[in-house]
């Protein structure tokens, strides 16, 4: 697991970059995870980690006291000392995230949780996310394709057409989920599918490279669902490992494709939770066969096979 100065650390918003109906807020990071050349623990966070934030200042001051509690977001990007998150204005904390400039304070406890594993028995690598779900396949699609020097966003489709070929990028250390240290191996190519409600948020695809998109009322992309997208690549070829994040939904509708189709799946789970460390147990989501697994330490990142479905609240807003 990758690992930062235990506890929460006060650190400084970079920028504020627009995405469409999202907000990418950088935030400056330097003591925090990454390789510092002493410690062995300190490294980059694995893709499908997450972090708690909170703004240092009127946190809690909204209606009725709130937000109270931080609130976990996954890391779509690591670079530079900076960290990267996705933001949609969708509640009291996320509201007063998009709130934040350049020079304003947020608390910070992370990374935490399990990441993706790399695909195994030379399947390829399928990722399927949903609206503000999207985020933690940005940092993974980089970590497969051994992308960490490219113009990989927020990127319009010009950079994107000038993306490093994958043939000509170099061979990289791509961290594994949980428990694991980087792995050397060949850059893995990645088919992307991404859905979002509408043209505004689809704009958030180019967080990503190369991406195939489906919107629900079909101003952007194909008109339908990203879950249909899925199912004719599956069909087209079932040798791959999916990675999906997104709204409940089309997690479980992932789950069940990828069940009837015998595909692997690694599924990024979201829950309301209090700590992001395991504590609280307010994030549980039950376990095939009995038991409980809690999103925060056991995820979010959770092999599709050991869930009988995905809850409602386990997926990242509609």
């Amino acid at each position: 697991m990758s690992e930062a100065p235990f506890g929460r650390r006060l650190l400084t918003v970079a920028g504020v970059d627009e995405l469409g109906a999202y907000l990418v807020l950088r935030v400056a990071d330097p003591d925090g995870p990454g390789e510092d050349g002493k410690s062995p623990t300190r490294r980059a966070p694995i893709p499908g980690q997450f972090t708690m934030l909170a703004a240092a200042e009127r946190w809690g001051g909204g209606v009725d006291q709130r937000p109270y509690l931080a609130r976990a977001f996954s890391i779509a990007r690591f670079r530079d000392g900076e960290a990267h998150y996705l933001l949609e204005d969708v509640g009291p904390g996320t509201k007063r995230l998009c709130e934040l400039a350049a020079g304003d304070r947020v608390w910070a406890l992370g990374p935490l949780g399990q990441g993706f594993s790399a695909p195994a028995d030379g399947r390829r690598a399928l990722l399927v996310g949903g609206g503000v779900g999207i985020a933690p396949l940005a940092i993974w699609q980089d970590a497969l394709e051994g992308a960490t020097g490219l113009d990989a966003g927020p990127a319009g489709p010009a950079s994107q057409a000038h993306a490093t070929p994958l043939d000509s990028a170099p061979a990289g250390a791509v961290p594994q989920g949980p428990g694991t240290t980087p792995v050397e191996m060949t850059p893995t190519h990645s088919t992307v599918l991404l859905g979002f409600r509408d043209g505004a948020r689809a704009q958030g695809a180019a967080l990503l490279r190369a991406a195939r998109v489906a919107t629900d009322d079909g101003s952007a992309g194909r008109h339908g669902l990203v879950t249909d997208l899925l199912a004719e690549e599956l069909e087209r070829d079932p040798h791959a490992t999916v990675y999906a994040c997104g709204p409940a939904p089309m997690l479980e509708a992932v789950r069940a494709i990828c069940a009837a189709a015998g595909v692997p799946a690694q599924l990024a789970l979201e829950a309301g939770m209090a700590c992001g460390f395991g504590a609280c147990y307010g994030c549980v989501v039950p376990k095939r066969g009995g038991g409980y697994l809690r999103v925060c330490v056991d995820g979010p990142v959770i092999d599709a096979a050991e869930l009988d479905q995905v809850e409602a609240h386990a997926g990242a807003p509609v």
